[in-house]
């Protein structure tokens, strides 16, 4: 989770010519260059014990209303330096109400464990999403969000415990061994207008809609820095801790629109959206792709964006795709 050196694309960038995709038999796919690419090598594997989090790992499907897509991938630091991938993704359908539940996660990398901590808050958060839906199945009732993330915070001290083989963890425990930003939250389809998205955050991950009409990117959280920033701060609120008042956001997703959360290996580099990393994005994401190819987009080579790179967007089904 290291702030890139330096801050988000110019305000007129020429377009980004992503390739076609691929038919079978082709040779394998070149990363996509945007502006100037980073360094090109083989990556190297982390630690052996790092085998439950693979450099790369991707996800999905669509249900009756939404059509889900999510991808994880390991950065060239991580990938140069033998280290694992610090950022976690999780989603699932909810049949009963036809949502579509996520999280994503974003392990601080002072944190001993943070990739335990990533995926472990967002098991959590799911487990918790999943059992408020079961619970209460009407639309307009609001998720308990705040409930969403003080599970998973509960998860970061229960597994900081047994790694203390069961004595009490103070504070500092836990946040030095799984600190960990969060974005937790649910869209759900209506029969009678839109879907509605319930989503919070702990951290510097970010959300945004995309209107895929415009290729506008309207943000659902308030910027880490001011636009006029000089500098970029690394310092951010992560779990164990849980902030009041909780960051939280409610509103509808339109046809056309595509909701998409990332962590800040994403939101550093596409900054307000008018860069070329905006416009690779607003191009290919306009529509579901095949979610190998989703997770290729995301994996795009441009110097001094070395971190992980984490994005899940879903889209509301239209009358083409039904």
């Amino acid at each position: 989770m290291e702030a890139p050196m330096t801050g988000g694309d110019a305000a007129t960038p020429a377009p980004v010519p992503a390739p076609p995709m691929p038919v079978s038999g082709t040779v394998p796919w070149p990363r996509i260059a945007v502006g100037t690419p980073g360094p090109e090598f083989e990556p190297r594997p982390p630690g052996p014990y790092s085998y439950d989090h693979p450099d790369t790992e991707c996800d999905g499907w669509s249900t009756s209303a939404l059509t889900l897509r999510f991808a994880s991938v390991r950065g060239a630091k991580h990938r140069y330096y033998r280290q694992p991938r610090q950022d976690a993704a999780r989603a699932a359908a909810h049949q009963p109400t036809g949502a579509v539940v996520f999280a994503v996660a974003d392990g601080v990398s002072s944190a001993v464990a943070s990739e335990l901590g990533a995926v472990e808050a967002c098991r959590a958060a799911m487990e918790r999403l999943l059992h408020l839906l079961s619970a209460n199945t009407e639309p307009a009732e609001p998720l308990d969000l705040a409930g969403v993330v003080h599970h998973a915070a509960q998860r970061l001290w229960e597994i900081t415990r047994w790694r203390l083989e069961g004595r009490e963890p103070e504070l500092a425990d836990v946040a030095g061994q799984h600190a960990t930003t969060l974005v937790a939250g649910a869209v759900r389809p209506a029969s009678d207008g839109p879907a509605m998205v319930e989503l919070c955050r702990i951290g510097d991950s970010a959300a945004w809609v995309l209107d895929s009409t415009s290729a506008h990117y309207a943000s659902l959280f308030r910027p880490k820095t001011a636009p006029d920033a000089v500098l970029v701060s690394n310092e951010v609120v992560s779990l164990p801790q849980v902030p009041h008042p909780l960051e939280q956001v409610r509103v509808p997703l339109q046809e056309r629109q595509v909701l998409l959360v990332g962590t800040d290996g994403v939101a550093d580099p596409l900054g307000d959206g008018d860069g070329q990393v905006g416009s690779l994005f607003a191009g290919q994401l306009a529509a579901p792709c095949a979610p190998l190819w989703f997770a290729h987009v995301l994996d795009f080579s441009r110097e001094t964006f070395d971190d992980d790179r984490t994005l899940l967007a879903i889209w509301p089904q239209t009358s083409e795709r039904r």
